[in-house]
């Protein structure tokens, strides 16, 4: 890909991603873990927001997108549709740009309905004469849910229902290009009374209303529909999401931490071959990081209240202190230091296991805590491929007395293979993930991958030493 990346940071931390005049943005709190937070939304449809102004070209991203996602059901539905009825006495004053103008309270209605895989009807309105009118349009439930309108972005109660939030920025002066000869032409407007209705409302309305509610996006697309690069990151990124869903939907033992565009842009550089080493460590480290803290989330805890410093009581949480991690030799050592910085003093075991030619497995080491059966086990290893040296590891820990429901395996990537093999034989064990890539290639190796990480991270590129592990395809 020739696309240039560009990562702004202020030490640390991301401000955001730009790539082929694409602007990515972190938001908020987005990577807040409570112990149980496992949220059904893994089971419903994918609802993505397209917002912008008015003819900045919202429709046709959407149609875009859709004509790309022509293996999953997406249904489209227009803000526009919630218009509310606006009587002749009362046309000259009305503002179409205001957040009053629409009917939220049905439009959330239906969304609601959608996302519990209930069939809606959704009114029609006739621009022309400002009215809904018959018939109305049936919508089914799908897999996608694109809510495209000029103040979708608006009103917080909306957002909320939102996976994905695109904002399309496009020239003023072209807007109100695009929006003359549209109104004139498909609505039977003169131009006169199109600019005055410009000058009175749609530029007020976008500077107060739908311009601010820019800093609500995910996502900010340049150009709206001529900006072809922008989307096919967003529908790549849509198509990963869809793959995590439906094996979510299988085997709940499977948690994909929340994705940003923060995670999507550390995860574009560590599979990018032409990173070099001291950024992939660094920026590996941080999402190993992010997977250790959420699946500490998952620890079992019990209530406690405490008092603070200002003599008040705060109603809080103890975890269990019976922990220890496992690291899966060489790759899975990569996540020791992550877990000793969230757990002060925690004991690791170590478990290696040769591939030999066949294909097959064989343990050769293991070194863990005598009292490991007592212990909540962490296990360490930043690759799930085929999930044949994880069930060889998890099986020993299991004989040495772990219950199968004290092992969460933490993992940066996983191949569906390894999801399915892991959780078929293991169902009340927990895998946590950062994502769930396509799948396997005839060597095992998981596609699009990051490649043999191990070698990437220790900076070692002896194949043939390399060999000896399994931890590049677990």
């Amino acid at each position: 890909m020739d696309s240039e990346c560009k990562l702004e940071s202020v030490g640390h931390q991301f401000s955001g991603v730009k790539q082929n005049g694409l602007e990515l943005k972190q938001l908020g709190a987005e990577f807040q873990v409570t112990p149980g937070s496992i949220k059904s939304a893994d089971k419903q449809p994918f609802v993505i927001g397209v917002a912008g102004g008015t003819a900045s070209g919202k429709t046709t991203v959407c149609e875009m997108i859709i004509a790309q996602l022509h293996d999953q059901r997406v249904v489209l539905v227009n803000q526009d549709s919630f218009y509310f009825t606006v009587s002749e006495d009362k046309l000259k004053d009305a503002n179409f740009d205001h957040p009053d103008a629409f009917d939220t309270d049905l439009l959330l209605s239906c969304l609601g309905k959608l996302k519990l895989g209930e069939t809606v009807t959704i009114p029609s309105y006739d621009f022309k004469t400002h009215k809904t009118v018959q018939p109305s349009r049936q919508v089914n439930p799908a897999d996608v849910i694109i809510l495209e309108g000029i103040l979708i972005l608006h009103d917080s109660r909306v957002r909320e229902l939102m996976n994905m939030k695109i904002f399309v920025d496009t020239d003023s002066d072209l807007r109100l290009a695009r929006r003359i000869k549209r109104d004139t032409v498909e609505r039977g407007r003169d131009i006169q009374s199109v600019l005055d209705q410009y000058a009175k409302f749609v530029k007020p309305g976008f500077d107060e209303f739908i311009l601010p509610s820019k800093k609500y996006a995910d996502i900010i697309i340049p150009r709206g529909g001529d900006n072809e690069v922008a989307i096919n990151l967003i529908v790549q990124h849509i198509q990963v999401k869809l793959g995590q869903h439906d094996l979510c939907k299988i085997y709940p033992n499977i948690c994909v931490i929340p994705s940003t565009f923060q995670i999507r842009g550390m995860h574009t550089l560590i599979r990018d071959v032409e990173t070099s080493k001291h950024d992939f460590v660094f920026y590996a480290d941080r999402l190993i990081r992010l997977v250790v803290e959420y699946g500490l989330g998952h620890l079992p805890f019990s209530e406690i209240q405490i008092t603070t410093p200002t003599d008040s009581i705060y109603a809080g949480v103890f975890f269990c202190k019976r922990l220890c991690g496992v690291s899966i030799i060489r790759s899975g050592e990569s996540m020791e230091n992550a877990l000793r910085a969230c757990c002060k003093g925690i004991k690791i075991g170590k478990i290696l296991i040769h591939r030999e030619r066949n294909n097959g497995r064989q343990l050769i080491y293991e070194k863990l805590p005598a009292d490991i059966a007592k212990r909540q086990v962490l296990l360490l290893d930043p690759v799930l491929a085929s999930g044949n040296s994880a069930i060889q590891a998890i099986s020993l820990l299991i004989r040495k007395g772990v219950p199968e429901s004290n092992i969460i395996f933490l993992n940066l990537i996983s191949a569906p293979e390894g999801v399915h093999a892991v959780c078929k034989k293991f169902p009340t064990l927990k895998i946590i993930t950062s994502e769930i890539d396509t799948r396997l290639n005839e060597d095992c190796h998981v596609i699009p991958g990051m490649g043999l990480f191990g070698d990437r991270y220790f900076g070692t590129n002896d194949q043939a030493h390399s060999k000896c592990f399994t931890a590049h395809t677990t």
